[in-house]
């Protein structure tokens, strides 16, 4: 049995959760607060600051896979479990990105001025 990690229990762990029990899974939230909405759904819960490289580091070393629930997690803790084998969704690459507000402005207009080009080009010839 997979066992795969949220990070942050709140109503999206939750959801991921409820969609969990139609899988083969075993399920693991990281989540500071006790009374979280994902905290009694999932089959072990660990008290620990997702923004904290030891807590997230040491929730995630016997997992199979991780995601998260919001982006604020300690992505250094995230890319030295990848390079461990764990399996990282969002990959901690992607994680930088939506983490950094104006490069991911940058990359959604440069996407929209290439999806512009290739309308305008396939309109014009």
């Amino acid at each position: 049995m997979k066992r795969i990690g949220i990070l942050g229990g709140g109503q999206l762990g939750r959801m991921l959760l409820q969609a969990a029990v139609n899988y083969p899974v075993e399920t693991f939230v990281m989540e500071n607060d006790r009374e979280c909405p994902a905290a009694h759904l999932c089959h072990h819960f660990t008290i620990g600051d997702i923004s904290s490289f030891e807590d997230v580091y040491n929730f995630g070393k016997g997992l199979d896979a991780i995601t998260i629930e919001i982006e604020s997690v300690n992505d250094a803790a995230l890319e030295k479990l990848a390079g461990e084998g764990v399996h990282i969704y969002p990959n901690p690459a992607a994680l930088k990105i939506i983490k950094n507000k104006i490069f991911k402005y940058e990359c959604f207009k440069y996407q929209h001025y290439q999806q512009i080009r290739k309308s305008a080009s396939s309109i014009c010839h």
